[in-house]
């Protein structure tokens, strides 16, 4: 691999050689590896310093691979983790896969091979995620997946609950944070193949390069660093749902594959000949237009005739106020728990003053905002004044106070840059004092991935 990575891998192998081996192949790729012999010591590590990426084995004294993936994703879902087996079968990465998996690699594995997958873990680090955070796996229930009772909530659900039960392939539209992935998750677990895996892929987390491979997998010899044979997504969802998001987003060469697969439901796996047939349900979301992409020419018309067979729109948080106050107290019961703090109740005047709120990023910016007021406040009941407060820090939320104009001074010029990063680097500071200078936690009350939080830390050398 010719390009240098970048990035904190958390290595776990109960194998002294081999956490030896993968660190000295992980420094020369230029990432930074920082190794644990069991699952125990991994935890604790992960709850001092931000890693970005964790590659661990499966079977390991104590708590195997798989725990540890659980815990990671109740602790840390926007980190990444990739299984290393020795006993690589299709049905053990489809249990990984369901089970929250980025990718599993053989042992012994090429080192290519290892790159190549922990670059595309890396890849889908860096895009802000859209994540259920502290929810862990969504119990069945379309009243437990989707919240609210509100007149546009509950038609949606009737139409999930219809859709859910045929093959047709479901096209979820709606902004950002709107719980598209949660509506999909939904279909899926009331639909007749709810026993069978739910694999999903964000398109727009990887290059055309990349993409491909992901959906198709690839034979041996394939390219540089395919070192055996190894399934897509595509062909680990068989039998199940696959769900593939941002949509808009798929550049019109892999566009002209996804529409074989829809139509014939057959593909090949690159650098192969061999066809494979696949029972897979398309469930494909995106917040773009599709049908101005058509009439732009960067989107086939005759791919968005086949993702459109059942169009269903997932209404803004704007558009059902009446929705925030179930959303709150669901979501100040999670992370009270998830933060180790007691029990928050919601005042009326703080009810009213969230529900006076525009909230542009939809049900994910209400959940991070009440994460924060959970971290932040002394409770036990949130109050008008409190919410306030943490508006007043949220850009785009509340205006923020006026402050007096400064005096011009030709040797000390205030420029709009300038201004930007003094108060940036002041809410960088104080996120890193209320967290008690626990990364993870600050990047979470600042809304970024703890890759921005970095880059900005060090951009005003405060690393």
């Amino acid at each position: 691999m010719s390009e240098a990575l970048k990035g904190h891998v958390l290595v776990v192998d109960d194998d002294p050689a081999l956490l030896k081996v993968l660190g000295a192949l992980l420094t020369q790729a230029g990432l930074t590896p920082h190794p644990a012999s069991n699952a125990k010591d991994a935890l604790a590590l992960l709850a001092r310093r931000p890693i970005d990426v964790v590659l661990s084995d499966v079977r390991m004294p104590g708590m195997s691979g798989m725990e540890l993936l659980a815990e990671v994703g109740r602790g840390w879902p926007d980190v990444p983790v990739l299984l290393m087996t020795a006993h690589g079968t299709v049905p053990l990465a489809v249990e990984a896969m369901k089970a929250g998996a980025a990718d599993f690699v053989l042992k012994p594995f090429d080192r290519e091979e290892l790159l190549f997958s922990l670059k595309k873990a890396l890849l889908h680090a860096s895009q802000d995620p859209e994540p259920t955070r502290g929810t862990g796996k969504a119990p069945d229930g379309l009243d437990s997946l989707l919240m609210g009772q509100s007149r546009a909530m509950t038609e949606v659900k009737a139409l999930l609950v219809k859709a859910a039960q045929g093959t047709a392939t479901v096209l979820l539209r709606g902004e950002s944070g709107t719980g598209k992935e949660l509506a999909a998750r939904a279909l899926h677990e009331n639909s007749p193949r709810r026993t069978g895996p739910f694999v999903k892929l964000h398109c727009a987390a990887l290059p055309d390069t990349l993409l491909e491979s992901e959906l198709f997998g690839y034979e041996k010899g394939a390219f540089t660093g395919a070192a055996t044979r190894k399934p897509g997504r595509v062909e680990l969802a068989h039998g199940g749902t696959l769900f593939l998001d941002e949509i808009g987003d798929v550049s019109p060469a892999v566009q002209v594959k996804l529409l074989r697969v829809l139509q014939e439901r057959e593909f090949e796996r690159l650098g192969g000949t061999q066809t494979v047939k696949i029972d897979v349900r398309f469930i494909a979301a995106t917040h773009q237009s599709l049908e101005d992409g058509v009439r732009r020419g960067t989107f086939r018309e005759d791919l968005f005739y086949r993702l459109n067979v059942v169009p269903l729109w997932l209404p803004t948080l704007r558009e059902r106020p009446e929705d925030i106050a179930s959303l709150s107290r669901h979501f100040l019961d999670v992370h009270a728990r998830t933060n180790g703090r007691p029990p928050f109740t919601l005042s009326e005047d703080g009810l009213r003053a969230l529900q006076a709120q525009p909230w542009p990023g939809n049900v994910r910016q209400l959940q991070n905002f009440l994460e924060r007021l959970v971290v932040l406040s002394d409770g036990p009941v949130l109050t008008g004044e409190d919410v306030a407060r943490e508006l007043s820090r949220q850009p785009g939320l509340a205006p923020p106070p006026v402050a007096a104009p400064l005096p011009p001074s030709p040797s000390d010029p205030v420029t709009l840059e300038s201004r930007r990063k003094d108060v940036e680097k002041e809410a960088l500071v104080d996120a890193l004092k209320r967290s008690g200078d626990n990364r993870t936690l600050a990047a979470r009350l600042l809304g970024v991935s703890r890759r921005t939080l970095y880059n900005k830390l060090e951009e005003h050398g405060l690393l």
